[in-house]
């Protein structure tokens, strides 16, 4: 499976209406569709798909056609997000109607098509499975470890004691093993895992 770097999108001009596939991390998905919405408001349809991997590790999906005939829009999109096996990610596609009907046929071609438009244009990457750490420091050592979790993009939510604080993360195993690699370089030893991730 794999996952979206970056924000991608793309266009075309089918029968003169436009179509405008913008792809985004799952976690966009509510974000992108607003913006959207705000920036095409004479838009006729902004339809959309998802996937992402729910809390049981099970793929998830849902689409949505926009007014467009059922079937003709959500789908399609979700097919080619299938196609390229992608995952936590969302694609929506803006139509502009440009006066000529499509019929269902033609809208499921301009819905996939735009679609993997964006999706050729993305930059992908492979998607590895996150587990969860809590790892506890205390104070000293609390901003330089803030600052290496955000120079390397992982989240965290500490929760503070009397002594420090307990780092809540989700790792990829690369990510846990260059986190084992900089706490070892601490100048004081005073840390404790308190949950190690199992990527068994």
């Amino acid at each position: 499976m794999k996952i979206l770097k970056s924000a991608a999108s793309a266009s075309q001009e089918i029968k003169k209406s436009n179509f405008i596939a913008v792809l985004c991390e799952f976690g966009e998905f509510d974000t992108t569709l607003k913006i959207l919405r705000e920036n095409h408001p004479k838009a006729a349809h902004i339809a959309w798909a998802y996937r992402f991997q729910n809390e049981f590790r099970q793929i998830a999906e849902n689409q949505s056609d926009d007014g467009e005939p059922k079937g003709s829009a959500g789908a399609p999109i979700l097919s080619a997000l299938r196609g390229a096996d992608l995952i936590e990610c969302a694609c929506l596609v803006v139509r502009y109607f440009g006066g000529i009907k499509l019929g269902v046929g033609g809208l499921v071609r301009a819905y996939s098509s735009s679609a993997n438009l964006a999706i050729k244009s993305a930059n992908l990457i492979e998607f590895e499975n996150r587990e969860m750490a809590q790892i506890w420091l205390p104070f000293a050592e609390i901003s330089k470890f803030e600052y290496f979790l955000n120079t390397n993009k992982i989240s965290n939510s500490p929760e503070f004691d009397d002594a420090g604080a307990t780092f809540t993360l989700q790792v990829t195993r690369a990510e846990f093993l260059g986190l084992k690699e900089y706490l070892r370089g601490l100048k004081s030893a005073n840390f404790a895992f308190k949950t190690e991730p199992n990527f068994n």
